[in-house]
């Protein structure tokens, strides 16, 4: 089953007296439980497509299903809803709140959305991800790598069907990068959960299951 399904996504905008095709027709399917790298040079439209898969952006034509739901017909309330439900996010800046500890981080989403949160399930994510001893750290405290694991606590907490990871490890060094791409295989497999992650790093794109190259817009490889 397609848990998510681009058709001819395009994104045109101004720039000066250009027209700048960030995305030219893409179509894209991705099964439940895969995982995908997206690759391509900085400008191919690669974080774009991203940002429209997440519902971040909207195209200029084209669709966007997200288990069968055409989100570009959402109006904002809706799609802010829905996409706080089904999809969870992991930036390359963690964009963890300071003021907030590790386990109010983690749990932020859920109370957002008015919910409870599930406690036994993230004191389960910290275990296995061995950050339960600083469930009361705050983000300063924590290293980079640190930092990166309660970001991908926090965008599997809601348990989504769909984890967007932007350039995870942009900003780790080697071993914490090989750690959090470790970690990112075994919870997306074990939450039975699909996986897209951009980055520019062929070595990283080659631990995912299928890699998408783009180039001006287009899929050039898939």
């Amino acid at each position: 089953m397609d848990v998510i399904k681009t058709t001819e996504l395009k994104k045109y905008y101004s720039k000066g007296s250009n027209t700048v095709k960030a995305l030219d027709g893409v179509s894209l399917s991705v099964e439940q439980g895969q995982f995908i790298a997206i690759v391509g040079t900085s400008g191919s439209g690669k974080s774009t497509l991203l940002n429209m898969i997440g519902g971040l952006d909207s195209p200029t034509s084209g669709s966007i299903k997200i288990n069968e739901k055409e989100i570009q017909q959402m109006n904002s309330e809706e799609l802010t809803i829905f996409r706080r439900r089904n999809v969870g996010f992991i930036f390359q800046n963690y964009n963890l709140v300071p003021v907030l500890n590790v386990y109010d981080n983690i749990s932020l989403p859920a109370r957002l959305d008015g919910n409870k949160p599930d406690i036994k399930f993230i004191h389960e994510l910290l275990e296995f991800m061995n950050m339960e001893p600083y469930i009361e750290a705050m983000p300063t405290e924590l290293s980079g790598g640190q930092q990166q694991r309660v970001a991908i606590a926090r965008a599997l907490a809601s348990k989504p069907a769909i984890i967007l990871a932007d350039e995870p490890t942009g900003n780790l060094d080697s071993k914490s990068s090989s750690d959090v791409l470790g970690l990112l295989k075994m919870t997306s497999e074990k939450y039975h959960q699909t996986l897209v992650m951009i980055t520019h790093n062929e070595q990283i794109a080659q631990m995912a299951d299928r890699i998408i190259r783009i180039e001006d817009g287009r899929i050039v490889s898939a």
